[in-house]
Parts: C-alpha cells; structure tokens; sequence
C-alpha cells in the first residue's frame, strides 16, 4: 500500500506542468528572499492566490517551491552585500561578508549553497521519518518553556558580542528596549510612545533589521569618497566563479557542523513561533562554542558559513512536521500552507498521513525535488549575483538602499516604517563607528517580543514563579542557560590551562539528567541514564587529569 501510494505521489508530482511550476517557484523565492525587505512569507501570499485553481498537490508543490527557495535566497545579499535579504539569514553575513570582501565570494557563496542543500534535505528525511515523533515534542511547550528557551537563546550575545561583552551587553539591551516601545501586545497598553502615534505603533521589525544592517553599512562604505568610487572587485582578486568542489570538500572536512546546526533547525522549527530567526543565530553560537578557532569567526570562517545557512534551511523540514502529523503549523509560512489546504477542502489532523496518504507523500516528494532545483537554479543566478563585486559601491549602495526602502514600505504601506529605517541605520552607523556589535542589538530586537509575549501568558495562567525552573523543558533550557552564560569564561580558563575546565562538560551532562528524567515517554529517561553515566566517565577521566598534571 504504501509503495502504490508513493507512486501515485510520485505521478502527481513528476509531471512537466509542475516541474516547470516548481522551477518557476524556487526562482521565485530566490529573487525574493535576495531582497532586503521582501519576506519569505510574502512570496508565499502572493504566491497563494496562483494555486486556487491548481489541483491540491500541484498548488502546495508550488508554495513549497517559493518556500525553499526563498530560505536560500537570503544568502545571496548578505554574502555579497552584508545585508540579510531574510530575517533567517542573519548570521550568515557575519563571517560570509568579510569572506567575499577578503576576496572570495565564489568560496563563500559555494558554502552557503551547499549548506542550505544539506539543511534542506536532513530536514527533508526527518520530516518523512520522525514527523509524528517530532511533532509531539512541540506540543510539550508552554509559555514557560517558550521563555526559558528566549533566555538560552540571550546567552548568545556572549559569544556574538566577542571581545567587547560590555559593548556586547549594552547592545542586546539597546534591542530589548527598542521591542518594549509601542503597545503591548498581551495587554494593549501603550509604552514609551510619549503621545506619539509614530511610537504607539512601535518599531517594525523588518524596518529595524533593515535600518541596521543595510543603511548603516551603507553608509559605513560610502563615507569615503575614494572607497565609494570602488567595487569589490578592486579590493582582491575576486574570481566571479561559484567553487563547488572546494565548497563540497569543506563540508565534508565539517561535517558535525552540519549535522549539529541541521539538528538545531529541526528543533527550532517544530517549536510554534520560534522559526529561522533564532536557528540561524542558535546554530552560529554552537558552533562558535564548539570550535578550536572561536577567534577567526567574524572573520571570514567557513563554519560561520556553514552553521547558519545549514539551520535555517532544516527549520522549514521542522515546521512542517507539526503540520503533517498534528494540523498545527510550526511558523508564519506553514500556517499559510495549512491556509492552501483548508481551501481545498483538506484539514490537518493526526490522522492526516493515513487519510490523505497521496498528497502527504506528494507534500515529502516535492521537499526533495525542490532542493535539487533550488541547487541548480542558485548555481545559475549566483552567477548573476557574484557581478554585484563589480558594480562601483555608490551605485551599488544607491540601487540596494532603494529596493531596500521599497521592501519596507511593501510590508505596511506606512511611512512612519521608513522613519524607523532611517533612524536605526543612523543608530547602527554610529554604533559601528564607537565599536558596538550590532548582532547582540539585532538578537535583542527579534527575541524581546517572544519573550515578553511568553511571560505575560505564563504569569497570566499562574504566578508561581517556580514553574520557570522546575517544569522539565523549563529546567532544561535553564541549565543550557547557565552552563552557555559561563562558556566565555570557561574558553579563556582552558586556554590557559586551568585544571577544573575538565568537569565542565561532566557537570552539565550531569546537570541535564534531572529534567530528562522527568519527561514523557520511555526513550527520554534512557537518554537521561546515558548522559549520566557519561558524565562520570568524562568527570572520572578528567580527574584522572588532574591527579597527574
């Protein structure tokens, strides 16, 4: 049954009409998460309407087209430009800009293609295999957990902030506050608006990543006359070639990278609310964390390629599976696709999969097949793109900022969101120029608003303040917290060769074993018993260390 089903799927799927729709939807998606401004979830809206008239596997092979599409297309921009064409791609311009500005975009964009590949189809095969298992850790979450995972995702600006953690610090509460001003969403209640409509509306957050990022890059590049007058290009030796074995062969040299930030996607994305935006920047700080060059990230590191590209590409896979095995959409694009399948008479449900067999397997099928297109149609537009390091910077700045602007005026049809644009790209210039980090700001402005939003839900339902550390998700997230809150400190003390970093890792495994031991189900508290006894065998080891040095 299930091969004549997979068949069928198959046949729904491999026919010319909706491969020629589904090449047209990744191009789609390309151009629209290159631009700064454009949202992936605004290809895919616009893309609703053209699938009412298809049949119901035809129209979602096309949205899940735009969909992959557009989490690559992100790339694209922040490679080459610095600027994020997505929220999701964040963290990609930190070390994938100064590798295409040191002279190697081809290098850069190569890992960025193949990163989003492998994100893509990990996610993809664990969407096929695991997606009702998946799928009901999403349901454990409560707003206490949803909040205490806001918390570990803080500890980041630690590691972004670098060698500068009080500029670092000062930063992620700078983003913090600028998500506070307007009303509040749990209570409806105005802040800092001071009787200002234009405040009481608060910042857009596209404006505010927007503003940061591209207008205060912008202008960092075009201050200088003689630099303005200069392209990419005259600043190294930029080979306007894509090198894919080269991209391949440093992948697979990382491979744990990739299979650790994928891991980190999947998670991310079955957790309702979370999405690319916290993956991306999650996935960089592991990876930073667990490399033996933490100093070169910022830099022009692969891994800080590599992490980022990999998670937010293996979110989607991960929001998917709420959908397919629950009905409940992991993010803003799976609820416009469970949108296309209530318009066609088709209610997710848990029994989903096995009522709807053909255009399940036609959902999985058209996963797939959209990542090998998106492969080959990024290998010809990055072509395009890589002639960007040849346009002369004012140019260059005047014909981004422009589409930049548009993006953000499409997104409301407000002015005041241009306001908010200009403002933050003066805030973000002038915190390049006194040494502030803009990713602790940018980190603060995406997760001030999820988690003031969790805690007054969490307070709302009970205000005993224990339940952020003793429910099991909760805890957990708390150690993690903890334990990635002191990591600076432990990196400077091993560097050193301080003998009690060699319980580090014992402790925190140890640690971890009282909240998986509390959680649903039989596999979990097993995994608490391993982590514990291999938590000892690393503490015994390390004493065994120390008794000799």
């Amino acid at each position: 049954m299930i091969w004549d089903n997979l068949a069928l799927a198959f046949a729904e799927i491999a026919n010319l009409q909706t491969i020629l729709l589904m090449i047209s939807g990744v191009g789609v998606g390309l151009l629209a998460g290159s631009i700064p401004g454009f949202t992936i979830a605004m290809a895919v809206v616009l893309t609703l309407p053209f699938t009412f008239s298809m049949p119901p596997a035809q129209g979602l092979a096309t949205m899940i087209s735009v969909l992959v599409g557009g989490l690559s297309g992100g790339l694209m921009s922040g490679i080459l430009t610095g600027i994020p064409g997505t929220p999701s791609s964040v963290a990609t311009t930190f070390d994938g800009f100064p590798m295409a500005r040191g002279g190697e975009p081809g290098f850069a964009l190569g890992l960025g293609v193949w990163s989003s590949f492998c994100g893509g189809m990990i996610s993809a095969t664990m969407l096929v295999l695991f997606a009702p298992q998946l799928a009901r850790i999403g349901l454990e979450f409560q707003p206490w957990d949803f909040f205490m995972l806001v918390i570990f995702a803080l500890t980041v600006t630690a590691s972004l902030a670098g060698a500068n953690l009080v500029k670092g610090l000062i930063a992620g509460a700078m983003g913090l506050l600028a998500r506070t001003v307007g009303e509040d969403e749990a209570v409806g209640v105005g802040r800092f608006d001071f009787g200002s409509d234009y405040l009481l509306s608060g910042f857009d957050f596209i404006a505010v990543l927007i503003g940061l990022f591209a207008f205060s890059q912008l202008l960092s590049d075009v201050r200088d006359p003689e630099a303005a007058k200069r392209s990419l290009t005259d600043r190294g030796g930029v080979r306007v070639r894509i090198e894919h074995r080269r991209a391949i062969r440093e992948l697979l040299k990382r491979w744990t990278v990739v299979i650790r930030s994928a891991l980190i996607g999947v998670f991310t994305g079955i957790l309702p609310g979370a999405g690319g935006s916290i993956a991306n920047i999650l996935a960089y700080d592991q990876a930073k964390k667990a490399s033996k060059e933490p100093e070169k990230f910022g830099e022009g590191h692969p891994e800080g390629i590599i992490a980022p590209e990999t998670s937010n590409n293996a979110v989607e896979g991960g929001a998917l599976t709420p959908l397919m095995a629950l009905g409940i959409p992991g993010d803003v694009t799976a609820a416009i696709i469970l949108g296309a399948l209530l318009i066609h008479d088709i209610v997710p449900s848990p029994s989903f999969i096995a009522e709807e067999p053909v255009l399940a397997y036609s959902i999985f099928i058209a996963f797939f097949a959209a990542n090998f297109i998106m492969l080959g149609m990024q290998t010809v537009m990055l072509r395009v793109f890589v002639l960007v390091t040849r346009i002369r910077m004012y140019m260059l700045a005047a014909v981004i900022l422009g589409f930049a602007s548009i993006g953000v005026f499409a997104l409301n049809n407000v002015d005041d969101d241009m306001w908010t644009l200009f403002w933050f790209g003066l805030l973000g210039f002038g915190m390049r120029q006194l040494g502030f980090p803009l990713a602790p700001m940018i980190l603060g402005v995406v997760l001030g608003n999820i988690a003031e939003l969790n805690l007054s839900r969490a307070l709302a339902i009970d205000t005993d303040l224990t339940l952020f550390v003793t429910r099991p998700w909760a805890m957990f997230f708390s150690i993690v917290a903890i334990f990635s809150a002191v990591f600076p400190w432990f990196q400077a003390a091993r560097a050193r060769g301080a003998r009690w970093t060699g319980f580090y890792a014992p402790a925190m495994l140890t640690a971890l074993t009282l909240p998986l031991s509390q959680m649903d189900g039989w596999f979990r508290p097993i995994l608490a018993v391993a982590a514990f006894g291999l938590g000892c065998l690393l503490a015994w080891r390390a004493y065994g260390r120390a008794k000799t040095a």
